[in-house]
């Protein structure tokens, strides 16, 4: 049977839990990565929790892996990652990635906007000019 993204986000929620922002704040401080999927031009338009880190979904098994030179070294199985998007969609499915790939403790905190209206801090939009 082929997959469908309704089997796809079920199989992803199932494996990857949620987070709330108080949880989160609480590992973050311990040393989890806040790790922001969204792509660039989301980031610019919509801001960023502060201190996330940022690889975009269509990069992200390539940063994930420790075996290629695109290795993003803030990615190590050793540290929990939690993980979020526009609304949750693509963390759940690039957390259930992760943990294909290895990655035990990994969380999905939903969209950006669970992080601003749960009062995690994050920064302005870019000034378009406009």
């Amino acid at each position: 049977m082929a997959l469908t993204v309704a089997t796809m986000m079920e199989a992803a929620n199932a494996a990857v839990p949620r987070i709330s922002v108080t949880n989160a704040q609480a590992k973050i401080a311990d040393g989890a990565l806040l790790l922001d999927i969204r792509d660039a031009p989301e980031l610019q338009m919509q801001g960023r929790a502060a201190g996330s880190h940022h690889i975009p979904r269509g990069m992200l098994e390539f940063r994930a892996d420790p075996g290629t030179p695109f290795h993003d070294p803030e990615l190590r199985f050793d540290r929990p990652v939690i993980l979020h998007c526009a609304s949750g969609g693509r963390a759940a499915l690039a957390g259930k990635l992760l943990k294909d790939m290895g990655y035990q403790d990994v969380f999905n905190l939903g969209g950006l906007n669970d992080w601003k209206e749960g009062g995690g801090p994050a920064s302005e939009p870019v000034d378009q000019g406009m």
